[in-house]
């Protein structure tokens, strides 16, 4: 019988040779909790990457099913899935159990919303945007705020996309850079704007080096910026998120006003 901990040290061997991980932030990744909110494009990519990492401990938040149209941007889906309809939670559950056996999944088919975001978040050691409208955004912001939880903020349309890392206490929150949401009719989906592939891949990643940075208990390293990328037009801009940038007036972490949990 195999030494779990040889066996550890020589399937994430890569990744341990990091000077800013070694096997003290692999055993942590592997005693890590994430939630997850949205398996779509977002979300899907950073449960594989997390899962391959050797985080221990996912939990899959997303009430839709597998369509044909997913599957040019987001992992973990097949042909098959889209043609059974399959529960996203359910499908991304039985693939990452094919990609690291070591990860547990919970999967959850239901909307992330003020009465569930308590009993979902519980536990967490970091809350991971995979959604696709500010409404669930604010809610998640409102919850880490609150109980000092981090979270990763991602959006992605056209070819234009956003990260940022919300350290509670530390850096800027949401609300603190776009303090309302913008109004229904601003807010485009990729339904109705379409989206390049390979970028929600690519900012999906980022999202997920700052999960492992945070699991792996190396929040000193994550981002102090609001990263926001054109890969069409090859353009790049960061806003810090220090300093400055956290408002006392901010609604939420400011004034601690937290109206989309609370309302």
């Amino acid at each position: 019988m195999s030494d779990p901990e040889s066996t550890m040290a020589s399937r994430f061997s890569r990744q341990i040779l990091l000077p800013g991980l070694g096997l003290a932030g692999q055993r942590s990744l592997m005693e890590g909790r994430a939630l997850i909110v949205g398996v779509g494009g977002l979300g899907s990519w950073v449960a594989e990457l997390l899962a391959r990492a050797g985080v221990g401990f996912l939990r899959l938040v997303d009430p839709d099913r597998v369509d044909l149209t997913n599957i040019h941007r987001q992992a973990l889906y097949t042909e098959a899935d889209a043609g059974e309809h399959r529960p996203k939670v359910e499908a991304a559950e039985a693939r990452i159990a094919e990609i690291n056996s070591g990860t547990t999944v919970e999967p959850v088919m239901a909307r992330l919303d003020r009465t569930n975001i308590s009993l979902l978040a519980e536990g967490m050691a970091v809350l991971i945007d995979g959604t696709d409208n500010f409404a669930a955004r604010y809610l998640l912001n409102d919850y880490a705020v609150k109980f000092g939880v981090p979270w990763v903020f991602a959006g992605v349309i056209r070819s234009e996309a956003q990260v940022m890392t919300v350290l509670p206490g530390r850096t800027a929150c949401l609300r603190c850079i776009l303090e309302s949401p913008p109004p229904p009719c601003e807010d485009p989906s990729c339904r109705t704007a379409g989206v390049l592939g390979p970028a929600v891949a690519a900012i999906a990643s980022l999202q997920a080096i700052e999960a492992i940075k945070i699991l792996a208990g190396r929040t000193e390293s994550a981002s102090p910026y609001l990263l926001k990328l054109d890969y069409w037009a090859n353009s790049a801009r960061q806003v810090s998120t220090l300093g400055a940038a956290r408002r006392p007036d901010c609604p939420c972490c400011g004034l601690r006003d937290f109206e989309f949990l609370e309302m």
